[in-house]
């Protein structure tokens, strides 16, 4: 941790408070969007289970395609709340302007490419002859929501950065209970199949984005900020966005690995794993709404050239992170014999979880300061760093996972090589906020 003095009772509970304010709306929105392919998955389920094949493949080619893409939500956070913590308003709604301009862009490549290769992108994941039709349709239909996707993505940054994330938990809430009504109206109302599946869930996009735009646009005008893009802008937000992509794409890369030693394990492995990992990455939820906390309060601390404020609040979210982790393990403890069988009756597969998840629940408080050290090191635009830290913990993650089958080990050992992975990333990220070498003041970095 960066040596700082301890912050008196008085800015500690300010500290407390913008944390509070922040994470706890950001938890809400966060938790909605996965909720989407839920709601997907419920009603195509019952047309049948080549419809559900079909949108299982095609949804996980989505979120993968989208996900890559969440650097443009983090870096334009930071961008916007150094802007607002230098007291230019202006300037940091151009800057976001610039990121949703970079967005559509994105976007807009993205959709080029998916359309006419979609047939061979199903083909590649193998999905059988009576899901690859549906996959098909619905890969082709959900991507024209892209563009809207990653807008909505970038905008978000920005209303982080102005230390909003009550408009984003308003706007998913919003965006989630059209979806859930045009999906049901089109899939069975109109009766058009996992097609009216797929419309309804980029209608609910388009409209987020629009949603999105118009509280920018108004926040523009009020201040002053073109709304033209600029060349300049979108190049600085396409390269703060580059290391971020790496970062992105290594962890992607870990939880591939994972997914792929499970399943060399066997059927009970592979289950049990994906349980577990669908509670971890719930887990990850709300230490994750801690993090954006962070990237928007050290963007507007460093911004405003408090190097001091920043190294405190850094403080005292790392002190968040760890009693969030400890409250979080003891909850998965404490609930194992209550959520598991909500998850499966295979009493093969619940032997198998209960051993990981102790695992999971042990390294949560792990997990607590990584995702809190990685969400203040992304508000001070140390994205670089962060990069080289998620491929040396790539480097060292990759051959201990695939020595698990290889030494004969289960999913429990399995799950401690991924603690393995979160220890690397909490020493890479607690020697660089230790080293003091991300407080950069300023409006940009």
């Amino acid at each position: 941790m960066t040596q700082a003095p301890a912050p008196s009772p008085t800015r500690r509970r300010r500290h407390d408070r913008e944390i509070i304010s922040l994470a706890v709306p950001a938890f809400g929105a966060l938790v909605a969007e996965p909720l989407f392919v839920m709601v997907d998955s419920a009603i195509v389920g019952h047309l049948g289970t080549a419809q559900l094949a079909g949108l299982a493949v095609a949804a996980a080619l989505l979120t993968t395609a989208v996900s890559v893409f969440v650097f443009l939500a983090y870096a334009t956070t930071a961008a916007v709340a150094r802007r607002v913590g230098a007291g230019d308003r202006a300037s940091a709604i151009q800057q976001g302007m610039d990121g949703i301009w970079l967005a559509l862009l994105l976007g807009t490549c993205v959709v080029a490419v998916v359309l006419p290769a979609a047939p061979l992108i199903v083909d590649v994941l193998g999905a059988s002859d009576t899901a690859a039709p549906y996959a098909t349709t619905y890969l082709r239909i959900s991507s024209l929501g892209i563009p809207a996707m990653l807008v909505v993505m970038a905008a978000t940054g920005v209303l982080r950065g102005l230390q909003d994330t009550r408009t984003p938990l308003y706007v998913a809430l919003g965006g989630f209970t059209a979806n859930a009504v045009l999906n049901a109206g089109l899939v069975y109302g109109a009766g058009f199949g996992i097609a009216g599946s797929a419309w309804g869930t980029v209608i609910a996009q388009v409209s987020m984005a629009a949603a999105y735009l118009v509280v920018v646009v108004r926040g523009a005008r009020q201040y002053g900020a073109s709304l033209r893009p600029e060349a300049a802008g979108i190049r600085a937000s396409a390269q703060a966005g580059v290391p971020l992509l790496v970062r992105t794409l290594s962890l992607r890369a870990v939880l591939m690995i994972a997914t792929a030693v499970a399943a060399r394990l066997g059927d009970t492995e592979i289950a049990a794993h994906q349980v577990v990992l669908s509670l971890w990455s719930l887990m990850a939820f709300a230490l994750d709404a801690i993090a954006i906390a962070g990237q928007a309060i050290i963007g507007r601390y460093l911004g405003a050239g408090d190097s001091e404020g920043a190294r405190q609040a850094c403080r005292r979210m790392v002190q968040w992170g760890i009693t969030s982790g400890i409250a979080l393990g003891t909850l998965i403890v404490l609930a194992r014999p209550l959520f598991v069988p909500l998850f499966t009756g295979d009493q093969a597969v619940q032997d198998t979880l209960f051993p990981a998840l102790l695992v999971v629940a042990l390294s949560q408080p792990i997990a607590g300061v990584v995702f809190v050290l990685d969400g203040v090191l992304m508000g001070a635009g140390d994205g670089p760093y962060l990069a080289w830290a998620m491929i040396v913990t790539l480097a060292v993650f990759a051959p201990a996972a695939l020595l698990v089958p290889a030494l004969g080990g289960g999913l429990t050992a399995l799950w401690w090589a991924m603690t393995l992975m979160m220890a690397v990333r909490m020493a890479t990220l607690w020697l660089r906020t230790r080293s003091g070498k991300w407080v950069v003041t300023g409006a940009t970095r």
